[in-house]
């Protein structure tokens, strides 16, 4: 996270705060502590019926034309089973059946000049029978790929790259 994210008290506007750790400020004037703690992203790892995992190319920065998996930051007040489920909605027009949590990774998400740490969640998903992927919100194209197919340079965030390696190394061997 960017050092200088804080430079005045979010209460009392007074400067030089402290930073006794990484995610958190507190102030010399009137003792406000804030805490930016990691926040939570989901993904979906999505395969049709020969095998193939749905990749998503990004339409925005960060990371616009990397590959990835369909997915995003989980809002207020939901579940990460819920949040993947929307996700997937939102950005391919599918309908999910079931999700099957997978494993997680750590991330860096660099936007708008600060770089935000999220955990992204892995879940496994299956979807309703009959429906054709979309690209929409924030998905360019979509690729199917069998294992030997995809390309771990392609993607754009080393956590996703694991999370991929992860699901057909352990869950999937080739």
């Amino acid at each position: 996270m960017s050092e200088r994210i804080l430079e005045h008290c979010p209460r009392c506007g007074a400067a030089g705060l402290s930073r006794p750790n990484v995610n958190k400020w507190v102030c010399p004037q009137c003792k406000f502590q804030l805490y930016l703690n990691t926040a939570a992203a989901v993904c979906a790892l999505i395969q049709d019926d020969r095998g193939r995992l749905l990749v998503t190319v990004r339409a925005n920065d960060p990371k616009k034309g990397f590959w990835d998996l369909p997915g995003g930051f989980v809002d207020p007040d939901e579940s990460a089973e819920q949040a993947v489920i929307r996700e997937v909605r939102e950005e391919l027009g599918l309908r999910v059946s079931s999700t099957h949590y997978l494993c997680s990774r750590p991330n860096a998400y660099p936007f708008g000049g600060i770089t935000y740490r999220t955990l992204d969640l892995a879940y496994v998903c299956r979807v309703e029978s009959g429906q054709r992927a979309v690209a929409a919100d924030d998905v360019q194209g979509i690729v199917y790929c069998r294992p030997a197919e995809l390309d771990p340079h392609r993607f754009g965030f080393d956590s996703i790259r694991q999370i991929v390696e992860f699901f057909f190394k352990r869950i999937h061997p080739l």
